[in-house]
């Protein structure tokens, strides 16, 4: 099963990144990127990170190191030993 829903994060991500100018007129702007990110193209550069994250997700489901990144991270700090 993780590697099903890791390839679709991989395939979602990779059209959202290339696919970003079809998403930025289906979907519009993000305010707090245009405000945040700067002036060249702030909604634009958050629809590649955001496609980004997507796969660097759906990687680490494909090869099974989504809980070891997960403890190797967030686990020293939420989690007391």
């Amino acid at each position: 099963m993780n590697y099903f829903v890791g390839i679709v994060c991989v395939l979602i991500g990779s059209v959202l990144i290339l696919k970003t100018e079809w998403f930025l007129e289906n979907f519009g702007t993000i305010g707090w990127a245009e405000a945040n990110m700067g002036t060249s193209g702030g909604s634009r550069l958050m629809y590649k990170l955001i496609g980004l994250v997507g796969i660097f997700i759906g990687f680490l489901l494909v090869t099974n190191m989504f809980q070891g990144f997960l403890m190797g991270t967030l686990g020293k700090i939420l989690v007391r030993g």
